[in-house]
This record gives C-alpha cells, sequence and structure tokens, in this order.
C-alpha cells in the first residue's frame, strides 16, 4: 500500500494526553524515510524499519531530530482558535543518493519507539548528493505541529 496523506498517529494524540510525549525535556526524536512500499498512515503505532528507504549515507532508523521551537503558543486568527500551542524542527539532512516517498516522526525511547506523524511527500523525491527534509516555518499557522 502506498502512502496516503500526512497524518497525527493516533498514538501520538492519546501519547499526549497520557504523558508520553514530551518535546521540552530531552526526549529524543526521530525522523526516518520511506518508500512508496510502506504502509505508514493515522494506525502507525511504532517506528517500523518495513519499506524503510536504504541507500547510501542512509542508516536504519533515520536520524535525530533537533526541535528548533520548543512548544509555545501563539495568536491563531486565522483559523479562530485563542494561542494554539505548537512546535518545530530543524531541517533533517542526509549526504548521499536517496529516494523517499515519505517520512516518520516517531519518539526513539529505546524501547516500543511510539509515532508522532506520517509526512507524505506527494511524489518521489530523489538526491543524488544531499537529501533535505525542509520544514515549515515556525508559528501557530506554518510549523510541523500545531494544536488549536
Amino acid at each position: 500500500m502506498s502512502f496516503t496523506g500526512n497524518w497525527a498517529c493516533d498514538v501520538f494524540k492519546t501519547g499526549m494526553l497520557s504523558g508520553v510525549y514530551n518535546f521540552a525535556t530531552g526526549q529524543t526524536f526521530y525522523i526516518a524515510l520511506y518508500t512508496n512500499a510502506a504502509t505508514l498512515n493515522e494506525l502507525t503505532t511504532t517506528y517500523t524499519s518495513l519499506g524503510e528507504t536504504t541507500g547510501s549515507g542512509y542508516t536504519a532508523g533515520g536520524q535525530l531530530l533537533t526541535v528548533s521551537q520548543t512548544p509555545t503558543t501563539g495568536s491563531n486568527a486565522q483559523l479562530n482558535a485563542n494561542n494554539p500551542a505548537y512546535l518545530n524542527f530543524a531541517n533533517a539532512i542526509w549526504n548521499g543518493a536517496l529516494t523517499a516517498r515519505g517520512a516518520l516522526i516517531y519518539l526513539n525511547n529505546g524501547t516500543t519507539n511510539p509515532a508522532v506523524c506520517v509526512l507524505d511527500f506527494g511524489s518521489d523525491k530523489t538526491s543524488g548528493n544531499t537529501f533535505t527534509v525542509q520544514f515549515p516555518p515556525v508559528g501557530p499557522t506554518s510549523s510541523i505541529i500545531t494544536i488549536s
């Protein structure tokens, strides 16, 4: 099965309410790249190596993400919401020739590695030298994770 869109994983939604995830206290979040052979959607519960990208410069499990904007709040008049919470990551960069259709952000806790979200690139993306996942600008209407 192929990618079917961008998803906040259900396990992430419930995990936020039960204290599994904490983006402000040093937990380690990773991003892994996948081919179109991967089956990732809102029901994805954990990191999986099934359908994961391979190639020069890529290590199974992906790479560590750096939180570039710790959780904060800001006005979001466009969504008719007061003070949504948001956070963002620094761009993820791999050196090497890679092809990926999408990605999974997950909490690397060394045991269950629960999923956060699935990113669908819309089509295969290929790099000859440097593969970059560019995150959107920081802000209450644009950050990669926004809760309103």
